[in-house]
């Protein structure tokens, strides 16, 4: 192999030999994520999985980097609901790899689960392998956080192409290792409220994930009148005035 630029692949092969010889122990992913460094920079790798009747599960989050409270705990109890990642993993029936910057509508920079989770944590760029495991669907995710860039197009490139080896070890390795913990769901899989109509939850899901009005009328087919109609009944009913408010009402104490 080469010296300089193309080094790095003596350093992967040699990382994703020791993630292979880990298949299936307690060391496998804390490997993985040394291997994957040799690729890529990042600080923190973790895993969540979404069970078919849209529960979260923590999947990998041993070493977390920062608040585990806001980056785990909040998350499960019911944020996942919004993140970006969280559709995208339940809607991709082959897998693939998953970019933030690219799944997240045009208004997410400017939502309370941006700023509680991604602001408050310092996450400035996400990238996940999808996982298809026999009881859920699952990312795992690697992150840019600090003051850092984000991942650039090289990087990108070498994770699409390192993306089916990874999925597959992954794959193996908690193929028979994870299950959905047989216990009483607490969170809920979906936004409600007994006030609301159908169109009304869709349109309020929406704006809680950073859609803008013009982007829920496309995604909806609705005119972008018929939208503003349909939140400005929904305020109404929730006597509320702003999305902070509606996040307050829906999310702040799960």
């Amino acid at each position: 192999m080469a010296d300089g630029a193309a080094a790095y692949i003596d350093q992967w092969n040699a990382g994703l030999a020791a993630a292979v010889a880990s298949l299936g122990e307690a060391g496998f992913p804390a490997a993985l994520e040394q291997a994957l460094r040799h690729l890529v920079p990042f600080e923190m790798m973790n895993g969540f999985a979404y069970a078919a009747g849209g529960k979260a599960f923590d999947l990998d989050n041993a070493r977390i980097v920062g608040d585990r409270t806001t980056i785990v705990d909040h998350y499960l109890a019911g944020a996942y609901i919004l993140d970006p990642f969280y559709d995208a993993v339940r809607n991709s029936p082959t897998g693939g790899i998953l970019i933030m910057r690219r799944l997240a509508p045009d208004r997410f920079a400017e939502t309370e689960y941006y700023r509680r989770h991604y602001q408050a944590t310092g996450i400035v760029d996400e990238i996940g392998f999808i996982l298809k495991l026999p009881h859920a669907d699952a990312v795992l995710s690697l992150s840019r956080i600090g003051d850092v860039p984000a991942f650039s197009r090289r990087d990108i490139d070498r994770l699409e192409s390192a993306a089916p080896v990874v999925q597959a070890l992954c794959q193996r390795h908690w193929h028979d290792r994870f299950s959905p913990p047989d216990v009483e769901e607490k969170a809920a899989a979906a936004i409600s409220h007994p006030l609301l109509s159908k169109r009304e939850l869709e349109i309020v899901t929406l704006i809680l994930k950073g859609h803008s009005t013009y982007s829920i009328a496309a995604t909806l087919a609705l005119s972008p009148n018929t939208v503003k109609v349909h939140r400005r009944q929904a305020y109404a009913k929730l006597t509320i005035s702003s999305q902070a408010e509606l996040f307050h009402l829906f999310l702040s104490r799960r």
